[in-house]
């Protein structure tokens, strides 16, 4: 099993600025492959942006793209995500989930993922 713990939510106003954080514990092994998620109340959980074991490869929604920018450091079992530009819409809570897949892509499905975090909350006011 893998453990992942986000942290880093919190309020800030438009504009601003904020860096998730989701530490990995457990039996953590190399190549797989991890992603954030997101889900506003009433909406379902949808792919913010996704990246592979070297960090090579990396997805990023439309909505996200030049924004945010989804990091690791595998020494430190470590996924980030700094999100630069802030708008009321990101308002949600923000998941980290790994993959059981070695080496594979950066997968934009949640179904892809085996283990998730507990989420943390992003408000971002207007």
């Amino acid at each position: 099993q893998v453990q992942l713990v986000e942290s880093g939510g919190g309020l800030v106003q438009a504009g601003g600025s904020l860096r998730l954080s989701c530490a990995a514990s457990g039996r953590t092994s190399s190549g797989f492959g991890m992603g954030w998620f997101r889900q506003a109340p009433g909406k379902e959980r949808d792919v913010v942006a996704a990246i592979t074991w070297g960090g090579i490869g990396t997805y990023y929604a439309d909505s996200v793209k030049g924004r945010f920018t989804i990091s690791r450091d595998n020494a430190k079992d470590t996924l980030y995500l700094q999100m630069n530009s802030l708008k009321p819409e990101d308002t949600a809570v923000y998941y980290c989930a790994a993959t059981a897949t070695i080496l594979g892509p950066a997968y934009t499905d949640a179904g892809k993922y085996a283990y998730w975090g507990q989420g943390t909350q992003v408000t971002v006011s207007s």
